[in-house]
């Protein structure tokens, strides 16, 4: 169920009952991964694959390896983040099929708008029409996706 309104309406996600989203679960994952792999990188660079003595450090220097690590970690946590706003939000999706309901051009202005799918098993679009009519709206339409 998504509610479309003309403004700012307080309490409209309580109402929804709006759950929240895998977001943070993604550019955490995104960041974690970032700071793992820049730090095997510079591991397996420099203590493995082409190990260099310098001034009698030590080949796995870690103090030397957290800005890159840091980088990394702001870098992927990004790209995790704008990929995965994309990918749950379904987007890029220029079109919406609500789009062709009579006045939705209105939501914008003036109107209110409550978009039901049917998605539920149990949804039955008869007994969902007769509830909506008699909250006494101004129109109820069926949009075919």
């Amino acid at each position: 169920m998504d509610a479309y309104t003309p403004f700012p309406v307080e309490g409209v996600f309580d109402a929804l009952d709006y759950h929240h989203t895998r977001m943070p679960l993604v550019v955490l994952l995104g960041g974690l991964t970032g700071c793992v792999g820049g730090y095997f990188l510079q591991y397996w660079c420099n203590a493995i694959d082409y190990p260099i003595n310098v001034a009698g450090r030590p080949l796995n220097s870690w103090p030397s390896f957290i800005p890159v690590t840091f980088e990394m970690t702001v870098l992927l946590a990004s790209l995790a983040g704008v990929f995965g706003l994309l990918g749950l939000c379904g987007l890029p999706r220029p079109h919406h099929p609500l789009f062709n309901a009579p006045n939705f051009a209105r939501a914008t202005q003036d109107r209110f708008f409550l978009c039901l799918e049917a998605t539920d098993p149990l949804f039955d679009p008869e007994r969902t029409r007769q509830f909506l009519a008699g909250l006494q709206p101004l129109e109820v339409t069926e949009v075919h996706w």
